[in-house]
């Protein structure tokens, strides 16, 4: 296993992130917007760097590895577990793709009226006193991707779970157009592909 590890570094860094951007476009040209939970989000994104790791810092540690297959063992939990310690210790958050924040702003005011009629809105940000929620809409530019964060003091469980579920089968209702983010997506999955490709081959 060391041996197949060490021949294939470079397509092992490259065939997840080329997974990644196909992924990333294939969202964008949905004509339903796609609503991912910040845990699954940063475990994708992890995935697609992964094979960068092994090629890169888990490669610089390879001679203190040795030769058995235990060691890479021992790196791959490692990373893991340094995966699970950032998506835990990260605020509660919804990624909403393919949309903006003018879109994607009276869904979450629906969803908000709905679960506390006191809830008070300031610019992005909305605080919802009876479920001890303070939400903000983070878009990503001119990307067509929104986060809901989860801000304040540590959310309510309950309250986040809620209003969580009623947000996805509100954004279940939207039609958007193809976003023109998708073609460039595709074009880098394809380049990093073709560059993987060629790696494992000549």
């Amino acid at each position: 296993m060391n041996a197949l590890l060490d021949r294939l570094p470079l397509w092992a860094a490259l065939v997840p992130l080329a997974a990644y951007l196909a992924f990333l476009a294939g969202l964008h040209l949905r004509r339903r917007p796609c609503v991912l939970s910040g845990t699954w989000d940063g475990i994708l994104l992890a995935g697609a760097l992964a094979g960068l790791a092994v090629a890169g810092p888990l490669a610089v540690v390879r001679p203190a590895l040795g030769s058995t297959s235990w060691g890479w063992l021992i790196a791959g939990l490692a990373c893991g577990l340094a995966v699970a310690i950032c998506t835990l210790a990260t605020r509660p958050r919804l990624v909403v793709y393919n949309i903006s924040v003018e879109q994607l702003r009276p869904f979450v005011a629906e969803v908000v009226g709905a679960l506390d009629p006191a809830a008070r809105w300031a610019g992005t940000s909305v605080v919802l006193p009876t479920r001890r929620l303070q939400l903000h809409l983070d878009g990503a530019g001119g990307m067509r991707c929104v986060s809901v964060v989860s801000v304040g003091e540590r959310a309510a469980h309950e309250g986040w779970t809620e209003f969580s579920r009623r947000l996805c089968r509100a954004v279940g209702r939207i039609r958007v157009r193809r976003s023109p983010w998708a073609a460039a997506f595709a074009g880098a999955g394809a380049a990093v592909l073709a560059a993987a490709v060629w790696a494992a081959v000549r």
